[in-house]
C-alpha cells in the first residue's frame, strides 16, 4: 500500500473519533510543549550570562585570596587573607602582559545623604577600575592619581544608590557620609545592571583605595585584586605570568600551592553556564516523562482500535492485504498521531515561552534544531508505542478476525 494512501487512511481513522484522539494526543502535547519551554528558558538564561559576563569588564582577570586549609580540611575560598596592596603595586609594576590593574577594598555600611540613608558596600579602587570593567560614566568625572595619592574623600556612586539617595537629581558636587566620613561625589556610573549572580553591580559607591583603606576599612589585606590584559588572547599567559609574580613576591616553595587564585572571565561563564545546563536538562528530563506518558497512551489507544476494527482488518486481509500491509496502516496512523501532537505541543510550547518570558521578564532564545528535534522525537515515540499494537494486528488470522464479534 503506498504512503499516499496510507496516510489517508490514518487520517479518516484519526477524523472518525476526533475527541479521543485529541484525548490521546494531549500527553505528546503537553511533553513538547514543556520541552520547548524548558530549553527555550534554558538557552536564553545562556545568552543572559553570556551578557552579564561581557558587563563585567573587557578582557578581566581576577586575583582572590586561596583556600585555607586546616587540618587537611579545606575552608573555603578567600578564607586567607595573603593578599595585600604590595602584590597589586608590584603586578601593575612587573607584569607586561596587564594594561590595568586596581586593587579592590570592600566595606560595607550606612550612607547619609540628599533625601535619606542608604546601606551600600564602598568599594576603594584605583584610576584604572573603570577601564578594567569598561565601565562609563552617565555624569560627572572619575577621581584621579592626585585623589588617590593625597587620599581625597571623593566618590563615584552607582545608579542603585544614586537614585535612592538623590532621586530625579544630579548627585554630582553633593556631599554624602560614609560610616560618618564625609565624601565629595565627583561622578555617577552607567547603569550596569546585575552580574551571573545576581548581584546588583549599581548598588556601589567608588573611591580612592588609599582612602577607604585608611579612614574605613583599617584593614591591611584587600579580598580582590582586578587586572585586564591588551587583548583576549593574552588572557591565559598573563595567568601564568600573575602566578609567577605573586608566588615570589610571597616566597612560596617550588612544590607548595599557590595561597591565591586566579580566574578569568571564561571559568565565570563556564561555571554560570554549567549551573544552568543542569537545571535546563534536569527539568527536560522531568518533561520528557510527559512524552513517555504520551507514547503509553498512544499504545492503550491503538490497542483498542485493532480490537474495534478486528473485522475490518479480517476483511482486508481476506480481499488480499498482506501482514505487512495492515502493519504499516497502524504504524502510520500511531505516528501521525503522535507527530500531529508534536506540531500542536510545538505551538504551545512557543507560546507559553513567550507568555512566561514577557510575566518573568526572563530572556527567551527558541532555536529551530530544538523545535525539529521535538519533532522528531515525538514522531519517534510513535513509532515505538504504535510497533506492538500494529504487529499485533498483522498477526492477526483472517478467518477468526472475520468470525470476531
Amino acid at each position: 500500500m503506498k504512503a499516499r494512501v496510507l496516510t489517508k487512511v490514518a487520517a479518516q481513522s484519526i477524523l472518525k473519533n476526533k475527541m479521543r484522539t485529541l484525548l490521546t494526543m494531549l500527553g505528546v502535547i503537553i511533553g513538547v510543549g514543556a520541552v520547548i519551554v524548558m530549553v527555550a528558558i534554558g538557552e536564553g538564561a545562556k545568552r543572559r550570562i553570556a551578557e552579564q559576563v561581557a558587563s563585567l569588564g573587557t578582557n578581566m582577570i581576577v586575583i582572590t585570596p586561596g583556600e585555607m586549609r586546616l587540618s587537611g580540611v579545606s575552608q573555603g575560598g578567600s578564607t586567607s587573607n595573603r593578599l595585600r596592596l604590595e602584590d597589586a603595586l608590584v603586578l601593575e609594576r612587573e607584569a607586561t602582559l596587564l594594561s590595568a590593574v586596581s586593587p579592590v577594598v570592600v566595606t560595607r555600611g550606612q550612607v547619609i545623604g540628599g533625601q535619606g540613608n542608604w546601606r551600600t558596600s564602598t568599594q576603594g579602587v584605583s584610576t584604572e577600575y573603570p577601564i578594567i570593567r569598561n565601565w562609563s560614566l552617565e555624569s560627572g568625572v572619575f577621581f584621579g592619581e592626585n585623589d588617590v595619592r593625597t587620599m581625597r574623600k571623593s566618590a563615584v556612586i552607582g545608579k542603585t544608590v544614586a537614585d535612592n539617595l538623590f532621586p530625579g537629581q544630579d548627585p554630582v558636587g553633593e556631599r554624602i557620609q560614609i560610616r560618618s566620613v564625609p565624601f565629595q561625589i565627583v561622578g555617577v556610573l552607567s547603569r550596569k545592571g546585575q552580574t551571573p549572580e545576581g548581584i546588583d553591580q549599581d548598588d556601589v559607591i567608588l573611591a580612592p583605595y588609599t582612602t577607604v583603606q585608611t579612614r574605613l576599612s583599617g584593614r591591611s589585606w584587600i579580598p580582590q585584586i582586578l587586572a585586564s590584559t591588551y587583548s583576549p588572547q593574552d588572557v591565559p599567559d598573563a595567568q601564568d605570568e600573575i602566578r609567577l609574580i605573586l608566588r615570589e613576591a610571597h616566597e612560596l616553595p617550588p612544590f607548595s600551592e599557590d595561597d591565591f587564585a586566579i580566574r578569568n572571565q571564561s571559568d565565570i561563564a563556564s561555571a554560570a553556564e554549567s549551573t544552568t545546563e543542569v537545571m535546563t536538562l534536569l527539568l527536560s528530563a522531568i518533561a520528557s516523562i510527559s512524552l513517555l506518558v504520551g507514547g503509553i497512551g498512544i499504545m492503550n489507544i491503538m490497542l483498542v482500535s485493532v480490537t474495534e476494527r478486528t473485522r475490518e482488518i479480517g476483511l482486508r486481509m481476506a480481499i488480499g492485504a498482506r501482514g505487512s500491509d495492515v502493519l504499516k496502516q497502524f504504524l502510520v496512523e500511531s505516528v501521525v498521531v503522535s507527530t500531529l501532537g508534536g506540531l500542536i505541543g510545538v505551538a504551545v510550547g512557543y507560546g507559553s515561552a513567550l507568555l512566561v518570558g514577557r510575566i518573568a521578564g526572563w530572556s527567551i532564545a527558541i532555536s529551530p534544531a530544538t523545535t525539529l528535534l521535538a519533532l522528531v522525537f515525538a514522531g519517534a515515540v510513535g513509532v515505538f508505542f504504535g510497533l506492538y499494537p500494529a504487529r499485533r494486528a498483522a498477526a492477526l488470522n483472517p478467518i477468526e478476525a472475520l468470525r470476531y464479534e
